[in-house]
């Protein structure tokens, strides 16, 4: 099975609005708000599987935790940073493992020759 490119927009703002039970006019005061950026195709949005994990996350945020439309820009920011710098770490991290077993690897070898 193919796995699908999850940033690829697919669902148009009807279907999206469907999905999340909400109004479409919800979505696009989201989008002018700048909480959410679909993609656009012949003057149409269309919505990315990570458009619409974000826009659950969005309606979590207000409807369950009464989090007004500032402090849910400033929560996805945040997330978004967070994510950035789990990023940085692995990257980090990786480096910091090829480091060590090369060192490790070396060790070995002078071990041998003596």
């Amino acid at each position: 099975m193919v796995e699908r490119d999850r940033e690829h927009p697919l669902y148009m703002i009807s279907v999206v609005a469907r999905m999340l039970g909400v109004h479409p006019q919800t979505l696009r005061l989201y989008e002018r708000e700048g909480l959410i950026t679909p993609k656009r195709v012949r003057r149409q949005r269309l919505y990315s599987d990570e458009d619409i994990e974000r826009l659950h996350l969005i309606l979590e945020l207000t409807r369950d935790l009464g989090v007004n439309k500032a402090g849910v820009d400033i929560i996805l920011r945040m997330r978004r940073r967070l994510v950035a710098l789990q990023r940085e770490m692995d990257s980090m991290l990786q480096s910091l493992e090829e480091d060590s077993r090369r060192e490790f690897e070396e060790r070995i070898r002078r071990i041998f020759r003596d």
